[in-house]
């Protein structure tokens, strides 16, 4: 199969490589730096595209002779883009976690007869997955927590927190409102809002804040209450509402000696020295998932456990091994022909497939993603 990955940065570097050790992939990456596009070549058979990503009319050039593409931009440039690939009727799997609704493009899918799996990386994404399979098999759910959080192992001061991905996209975490649902009721509140500790084991203490992560399964899912945290070691959260409250996060310009200045783009340029992911930093990826219900009157609970660190031989950051090998295990299933459901499908769905659940796991263990369950009456 062809496949072309639309970004070649930490998740998508990853994504190329993985999706190349197929030999029945053809796989190029389109992006618009040359030096890592340059090393992807070196480390394995893969074609590159130098390409202007932002430019739609470059996009329908490139993707035109494949098969099948993989979506790994920056949120703020994903759903123009999902749009675009759609539009050139090409199956998709997408990892950008982009503001606007995906479901506004359904539709549209089903009318290229387009499969377009959206939110497909660690949460959402893995999430997902294992929520609308435990959700298949239990006669009615009635709770469901997330608790999720990419971390460096090295704890450096001031913000003990280094990004796998775009700042910008992290601080959207910090500032866009936060859906869940309690008693059947959608609430909203604040990013970074009802804090909460939780114990780890090798970990430790970290701290746990409302993001806006549920997304489609506030459609999808008919469960009473649903939430979904992030978490960063403690003392993470004051200062990202200090930033937040004072400013620093504001998207509209305010004028500075005669010229426009927009905070986020400020804060987000200078919170990169200290965030970036340089060559030998080390991370870990940690996930629990608790999903509550009933089966044949006897109440249920399943607890997922995930902790994940960085691939010492491979030399491959664990955020990106989580996100990453969940997209392309996702992309298999496609290429193989083993999911062929049409329109805007996120992840939930697909962990409704028995089959297809099961080879996503197993794909991942394949690869050291080990996802530990337990099972109790409640």
């Amino acid at each position: 199969m062809k496949i072309i990955v639309l970004g070649a940065g930490l998740v998508g570097n990853v994504i190329a490589l993985d999706l190349a050790k197929n030999p029945n992939n053809r796989v190029t990456v389109a992006d618009i730096n040359q030096d890592i596009l340059d090393d992807l070549s070196n480390k394995a058979d893969i074609q590159t595209i130098y390409a202007n990503l932002s430019n739609k009319e470059m996009i329908q050039d490139i993707i035109e002779e494949y098969d099948l593409v993989i979506g790994a931009l920056p949120g703020f440039m994903g759903y123009e883009t999902l749009r675009t690939v759609i539009e050139a009727e090409k199956n998709v799997v997408d990892i950008s976690f982009f503001e606007e609704d995906p479901y506004s493009l359904d539709e549209l899918a089903k009318e290229k007869g387009v499969t377009a799996i959206v939110d497909c990386g660690v949460a959402p994404g893995l999430s997902n997955l294992i929520l609308g399979n435990v959700n298949s098999i239990l006669d009615s759910t009635t709770n469901f927590l997330c608790y999720v959080g990419g971390l460096p192992q090295a704890r450096e001061w001031p913000f003990e927190y280094k990004a796998p991905f775009s700042p910008i996209d992290v601080i959207e975490e910090y500032t866009r409102l936060a859906r869940y649902v309690e008693e059947g009721e959608v609430v909203i509140k604040p990013a970074l809002s009802e804090a909460e500790l939780l114990e780890f084991p090798d970990i430790g203490t970290l701290e746990a804040f409302n993001t806006d992560g549920l997304r489609t399964l506030l459609r999808t899912m008919n469960i009473p209450n649903m939430k979904e945290k992030t978490m960063r070691y403690p003392g993470h959260i004051e200062k990202m509402r200090v930033l937040r409250e004072t400013g620093f996060f504001d998207k509209e310009p305010i004028e500075i000696n005669g010229k426009d200045i927009i905070p986020l783009e400020l804060t987000s340029r200078l919170l990169f020295k200290s965030w970036k992911m340089e060559e030998g930093d080390k991370d870990l990826t940690v996930m629990r998932i608790i999903v509550e219900g009933s089966k044949e009157d006897q109440n249920i609970r399943y607890t997922y456990n995930m902790l994940d660190y960085y691939d010492e031989e491979n030399k491959v950051i664990s955020m990106a091994r989580t996100t990453g090998y969940t997209c392309t295990a996702v992309a298999s299933l496609i290429a193989d022909g083993i999911f062929k459901d049409k329109g805007i499908i996120p992840p939930e769905i697909i962990g409704k497939n028995f089959e297809a659940f099961e080879a996503i796991l197993e794909y991942l263990e394949e690869r050291n993603v080990v996802i530990n369950r337990t099972i109790e009456e409640i």
